[in-house]
C-alpha cells in the first residue's frame, strides 16, 4: 500500500480525532515505508481548529520547519450538530448551520490548501480532501443537505482549482477530492450508518488504495473510494 511513494515517506492527517482521521492515521502507521504519521486536530500539538484561521496558519508553520509531506490529508468535516440537522427543505435554512457548515467543510479546507501545500514535497506528493458525492451537483437526485450538499460542491471547486495552479510549478503533486463512502462513524450514525455504513479502517484502505494510483494527470479531479471519477 502506498508504493508509488518514496520510501521512507511522511504522512500527516488533519481530522485525526474523527472516526475516518483516526483510521487514516492508524492504517499508515501500519504501512511499510511510512516513516511517521502526524495526526492534527484540535487539541493536538500543534493544534488546529478551523474556527480559528490563525492556528491552520500555526501549525503549518510549526510542522513545515524542515520538513516536507508525501501524503496530506484532510478528513475534517461536518454534517450536523449538536443543534441541528441537514436541512430537508428551503424553510430550514438558517445563517448559523450554514456558516458552521461552511466553516467547517470549505473555509478550513480552503486554508489548509493555502498553508499546507507548500509543504509537499518535490518528488511525488499527494493532498486528498474528503469531499462527499452528495456533493456533486450532477450526481444530485435527492435534494435537501442544503448546506452540506453546497459546502462539497464548493470544496470540489477549490480542489479543481488550485490543482491547476499548484500544477505549474509543483508537477509532480497531485491533489485530489475523495469520497468516502457511507462510513459507520458518528457522522454518519443519525442516517443508518452504522448498519449501511462500512467500518472505518476498510474505507480508508480503500481510499489509499485509490490515493496510491493517481497520477500527476488525475489531479484536481473527484473520486470515489473505488476510484470512479464522480460527476462535478
Amino acid at each position: 500500500m502506498m508504493n508509488s511513494l518514496p520510501h521512507p515517506f511522511h504522512a500527516l492527517v488533519i481530522g485525526a480525532s474523527g472516526t475516518i482521521g483516526a483510521a487514516f492515521v492508524d492504517l499508515l502507521r501500519d504501512t511499510p515505508g511510512c516513516a511517521a504519521v502526524h495526526g492534527l486536530y484540535r487539541h493536538s500539538t500543534p493544534p488546529i481548529d478551523f474556527a480559528d484561521e490563525n492556528s491552520v496558519a500555526e501549525a503549518a508553520r510549526i510542522l513545515g520547519d524542515g520538513r516536507r509531506y508525501h501524503l496530506i490529508v484532510n478528513a475534517a468535516g461536518l454534517l450536523h450538530g449538536d443543534d441541528f440537522m441537514p436541512e430537508k427543505r428551503l424553510a430550514d435554512l438558517n445563517y448559523a448551520q450554514m456558516q458552521a457548515t461552511f466553516q467547517a467543510n470549505t473555509f478550513g479546507p480552503a486554508l489548509v490548501l493555502r498553508h499546507f501545500v507548500p509543504l509537499l514535497a518535490g518528488e511525488r506528493a499527494i493532498m486528498a480532501m474528503l469531499s462527499a458525492k452528495v456533493g456533486s451537483i450532477g450526481d444530485n437526485r435527492l435534494g435537501g443537505w442544503y448546506s452540506y450538499r453546497a459546502s462539497k460542491a464548493a470544496l470540489n471547486m477549490l480542489v479543481r482549482t488550485a490543482a491547476i495552479e499548484v500544477a505549474r510549478n509543483q508537477k509532480n503533486s497531485v491533489l485530489v477530492a475523495l469520497h468516502p463512502g457511507t462510513v459507520s462513524s458518528r457522522l454518519s450514525q443519525p442516517f443508518r450508518g452504522e448498519t449501511i455504513g462500512r467500518q472505518a479502517q476498510d474505507a480508508v484502505a480503500d481510499m489509499l488504495r485509490v490515493l496510491d494510483a493517481l497520477t500527476p494527470a488525475d489531479s484536481g479531479s473527484f473520486r470515489s473510494y473505488n476510484g470512479a471519477e464522480l460527476p462535478w
